[in-house]
C-alpha cells in the first residue's frame, strides 16, 4: 500500500515545471494586484493640476 496519494507522487517529481508554477504563480498574482492598485490610485488621483516640485505654485510667491 502506498503511504501517499496517487496526487502526490505525480507532482513529486515532474522535472521542476510544477516547483516553478508554485512559486511563479502566486507572485503572478501578487503582480496583478500590485497593478489593480496602483491603476486604481492613479485613477482617483485625478488629472495632473501642473504643480509638481518643478513648477513653483501661487502660494510660493
Amino acid at each position: 500500500m502506498v503511504p501517499f496519494p496517487p496526487s502526490c507522487l505525480v507532482l513529486g517529481h515532474q522535472g521542476g515545471w510544477d516547483e516553478i508554477l508554485m512559486v511563479a504563480g502566486p507572485l503572478g498574482v501578487v503582480a496583478w494586484l500590485l497593478w489593480v492598485a496602483d491603476r486604481r490610485a492613479r485613477r482617483l488621483d485625478g488629472p495632473e493640476t501642473g504643480t509638481g516640485p518643478d513648477q513653483a505654485s501661487s502660494d510660493d510667491e
